[in-house]
């Protein structure tokens, strides 16, 4: 993993029409354990899951560490309205020369297919493209998560299929570029 150093002094907050992308803070706890232990929301992921509150909080303070290193930036997704977070969307895994980064996400199961990954995926991949001027952004998903797989698509990335992920065999991935 590469460092960035970030065109900008503090977090950057991201808003859509709906949704308002900021930095995580200590009401999110609960919900970062939720998504990152709850099996409907990880069926896809190959990883070790949360098994208490500690894990998210330790995952937590690894991202902050991260976000100040210039090692990722990962946004709380929350509603404009109560801006309580629903999910997360994050650029990190920066490639050596800075010009590709990896995108993930994750998003409450109540708030999916309503177009909310959509919308917050676009929105970080335009400032992932236009302020950290990116020329690449990827997408690693389980070949069988057709939702990850449709959100991807409608989000301008194509499979790259002479790429394979060594870390999982059943991951594909997808990558968009900065149009020129």
């Amino acid at each position: 993993m590469h460092t960035l150093d970030f065109p900008f002094q503090s977090f950057p907050e991201l808003t859509t029409s709906r949704l308002l992308l900021r930095n995580l803070n200590s009401n999110d706890q609960e919900m970062m354990f939720f998504l990152r232990s709850d099996k409907t929301v990880n069926a896809f992921i190959k990883r070790e899951g949360a098994k208490k509150i500690e894990d998210a909080i330790d995952f937590m303070n690894m991202i902050q560490k991260g976000f100040e290193d210039g090692d990722n930036i990962n946004w709380a997704i929350c509603r404009k309205e109560d801006e309580k977070m629903i999910g997360s969307v994050c650029l990190w895994n920066f490639s050596e020369d800075l010009k590709t980064a990896e995108a993930g996400y994750s998003l409450h199961p109540d708030y999916q297919n309503q177009g909310i990954m959509h919308e917050a995926l676009s929105k970080i991949i335009e400032f992932g493209f236009n302020t950290l001027n990116f020329e690449h952004i990827v997408a690693y998903t389980h070949y069988a998560n057709q939702n990850s797989l449709k959100l991807l698509e409608k989000n301008g990335f194509k499979l790259q299929n002479e790429i394979k992920d060594p870390g999982n065999e059943n991951n594909v991935i997808l990558s968009v570029d900065k149009v020129h």
